[in-house]
């Protein structure tokens, strides 16, 4: 072998709400997608079929609850209002 390999041991650190939509948002994003209808769609419908696949993004969405994401978008507009 003559090239580096990486070994990543999961350290059972559950990704945040904040990381999870930045993910989501970037991989629908770079597929063309609208990503602020893709997630209404997907929170209001529970469908995972609104998130795109591409970068496992329809994977690490369904890591976290529906409500948790709809709470870290609605801290996260709030504090942008003051």
């Amino acid at each position: 072998m003559d090239h580096t390999m990486l070994f990543r041991v999961d350290n059972g650190r559950k990704p945040t709400a904040k990381e999870i939509l930045t993910e989501v948002y970037a991989a629908l994003k770079e597929k063309g997608y609208d990503p602020i209808n893709q997630l209404v769609g997907y929170i209001m419908s529970g469908d995972p079929t609104y998130i795109t696949s591409h970068k496992n993004a329809r994977s690490l969405i369904r890591k976290i609850e529906r409500d948790e994401l709809l709470e870290e978008m609605v801290a996260s507009y709030l504090k942008n209002l003051a």
